[in-house]
């Protein structure tokens, strides 16, 4: 029996749990997916302790970057991110973290990808998502830089961003949590206006299927991609490191 699960914070509606618990009926596999929802990092760290039967665990936000000091080692990759997504339980009983969102991302957004046109892109967020992004993005040669509510020096900020811009910055990637369900009406504050047919909006977010933000580009012609083809990668991917 595969013990498997997920380590977020009000995970509800997560994605992960139904994908793998099909996959289990599909395949004939034995094995269950359970959500952990934790409220605090002691609550991780305890889980860890108590639940030595799991093989594995996702991490979801907001304890992609959190969950690294409990982690015995790391894989390059998730070290060179600074965030893990997948956590295996090895069989000398050590945890082992690994990022399969810039997996997931990557093969996600290539099709869609005009060499001509997508060679800089805006990441819209900070957290612990934007950072497999990032990877993602150095891997395909593309340069890009943050978009942030509180920017560091190197980082736009929404208030800055304008037509100028965003002639230059053509892939435009949310990474934040903004437009999600229930909260369907919001998305990052950008002048849409100037978008154009040669832009690429990409959302993480895949529930609802269209977001405001994917909506407001479509509208001004633009190509649109949600987070679920990533989401289903990722998983993949991680099913490969746990067996």
């Amino acid at each position: 029996m595969i013990k498997l699960g997920l380590i977020g914070k009000n995970i509800d509606y997560s994605f992960s749990r139904v994908y793998f618990n099909e996959k289990f009926k599909r395949e004939t596999i034995e094995g269950t997916y359970s959500n952990f929802d934790c409220e605090s990092a002691e609550e991780i760290k305890e889980l860890f302790q108590n639940r030595k039967d799991c093989l594995g665990f996702n991490v979801t936000i907001p304890y992609k970057q959190t969950v690294v000091p409990f982690l015995d080692e790391m894989n390059k990759h998730a070290s060179a991110i600074g965030a893990v997504n997948t956590i295996k339980r090895q069989q000398n009983g050590k945890l082992k973290g690994f990022n399969t969102d810039y997996i997931g991302f990557r093969k996600s957004l290539q099709p869609f990808l005009q060499q001509k046109n997508h060679n800089h892109a805006l990441i819209l967020g900070t957290g612990g998502a934007s950072k497999a992004i990032a990877y993602a993005l150095e891997l395909e040669d593309i340069t890009y830089k943050f978009v942030s509510r509180t920017p560091k020096k190197g980082q736009f900020s929404y208030n800055e961003l304008n037509g100028a811009i965003l002639s230059k910055y053509t892939l435009l990637i949310n990474t934040t949590p903004v437009g999600t369900h229930p909260n369907i009406s919001e998305c990052p504050k950008l002048p849409y206006r100037v978008l154009t047919k040669d832009h690429l909006l990409y959302d993480l977010v895949y529930n609802p299927a269209e977001t405001q933000f994917l909506k407001n580009g479509r509208e001004q012609g633009a190509k649109t991609a949600n987070g679920l083809e990533m989401l289903k990668l990722q998983a993949e991917a991680a099913w490969e490191i746990w067996n």
